[in-house]
């Protein structure tokens, strides 16, 4: 059996603190690239919702606004606006803006993801 020396008694705590540093920094990674595919998320459900409120803006039927269109289209949970219709010409377009949710409470203010869609009118 070998003996312990002085340096091996010093040297005992130090794998838990590296440990601990190194585990921080992958969790840390992890929260960084889903906070990514949230913002990527964001992008994409804005320009769902500016499309479908843009295509609903270019049918005469008053059953349905654009703003619900483009509030239908996109994932419940999620904030959207929608700016328009501005119509020019034989052409109709709208804005979506959709606040991009954030993973940790630290992160209040993303901003906002913003896509516009221009559909010709009927």
């Amino acid at each position: 059996m070998a003996k312990r020396t002085a340096r091996d008694a010093r040297e005992r705590g130090q794998i838990a603190l590296e440990y601990v540093g190194v585990v921080t920094i992958l969790l840390f990674l992890a929260l960084a690239a889903i906070q990514l595919g949230l913002a990527a998320y964001a992008v994409q459900q804005a320009s769902t919702a500016a499309r479908a409120a843009a295509r609903a803006a270019t049918y005469n039927d008053v059953s349905l606004s654009p703003q619900a269109a483009g509030e239908a289209a996109t994932s419940d949970w999620l904030t959207v606006k929608i700016d328009g219709p501005f119509v020019s010409g034989d052409e109709v377009t709208t804005t979506a803006r959709v606040k991009i949710p954030p993973i940790l409470p630290i992160f209040d203010n993303l901003g906002e993801a913003r896509r516009s869609a221009t559909m010709p009118l009927d």
